[in-house]
């Protein structure tokens, strides 16, 4: 235990105890998607995939396809629509044809097992769709998402080890610089063990961002600051700022700088840098548009 103290990273202890207790998000798992039966009744009451998959974890499906429903795109399942938790069918406006066209191979690549971890783009079009039509739940998760600027990762600098430092410098630094210029606000960092609040102007100011975004946006934001940890990270990924590679070392500084000074862990390192990728990558993409 003593060995594994030692090793997280001065920024880390001190971003764990000036830390809030964070909301954390309902788990959007993909087997909760549905599929509607045929049935000779409009809008008859869906006999769902999430019953049949829950039941086996195995694929039923023969056929995956993108469907034109009302100018916008619906995925299927041999024909029927893919539907989401809460019984909305799952589908894109025609601009987002990519994500609809990931989504599709999601389902299409699955084998004779459903995996659920194979399926982050599903899950985030669900969570798009089901809550951020509605305004409370904006409002919620922008509460929730201003308290990680509150403690952000890329505000707690460390002064030594050298490895570490030159990493903060090459990744976050950037990042700060952009968000206060293009913001025009203050972002205070810190060395030491607690964080200076930022202003309630510069609150402001990131949450009038967040009220911009649409759906898509706010379920890709919340996602990229709940993988990275960070506000900033993921406010640049999702306003394009920084790349899924630039967001996925950024968010991953201090392990990287672990694993200079001891090594890689095998199975553990490299499995956590490929889960932040993925989820930074399944926000990137909901938010291609053509």
């Amino acid at each position: 235990m003593a060995s594994i103290l030692r090793q997280l990273g001065q920024s880390s202890r001190r971003r764990i105890l000036s830390s809030p207790r964070h909301h954390v998000a309902r788990s959007w798992t993909p087997v909760r998607c549905q599929a509607t039966v045929a049935s000779g009744v409009a809008d008859a009451p869906a006999v769902t995939a999430t019953n049949r998959a829950e039941a086996t974890l195995k694929r039923f499906w023969k056929t995956v396809s993108i469907e034109p429903r009302d100018e916008a795109l619906a995925v299927t399942l041999d024909k029927r629509p893919l539907k989401t938790p809460s019984g909305n069918q799952l589908v894109f406006p025609k601009s987002r044809v990519v994500a609809a066209t990931l989504v599709a191979s999601e389902w299409e690549n699955q084998e004779t097992l459903l995996k659920q971890h194979s399926l982050p783009l599903t899950s985030l079009a669900s969570r798009a769709i089901d809550s951020f039509g509605d305004e409370t739940t904006r409002a919620e998760v922008r509460a929730q998402l201003l308290k990680y600027l509150e403690t952000d990762t890329v505000c707690f600098h460390s002064d030594d080890p050298p490895g570490v430092v030159k990493l903060q410098q090459e990744h976050w630094d950037p990042i700060l610089k952009w968000a206060r210029e293009t913001f025009e606000v203050e972002i205070n960092t810190t060395d030491a063990l607690f964080l200076v609040p930022h202003s309630p102007a510069t609150i402001r100011k990131f949450d009038e961002v967040l009220a911009t975004f649409d759906p898509w946006q706010m379920a890709a934001m919340e996602r990229a600051v709940y993988a990275s940890k960070s506000f900033l990270i993921g406010l640049a990924l999702v306003m394009r700022h920084i790349t899924v590679e630039q967001a996925s070392q950024a968010a991953h500084v201090e392990v990287n700088s672990q694993i200079e000074r001891w090594g890689e862990v095998e199975d553990t390192h490299d499995v956590d840098f490929q889960n932040i990728r993925q989820q930074l990558g399944s926000a990137a993409c909901l938010l291609v548009t053509v």
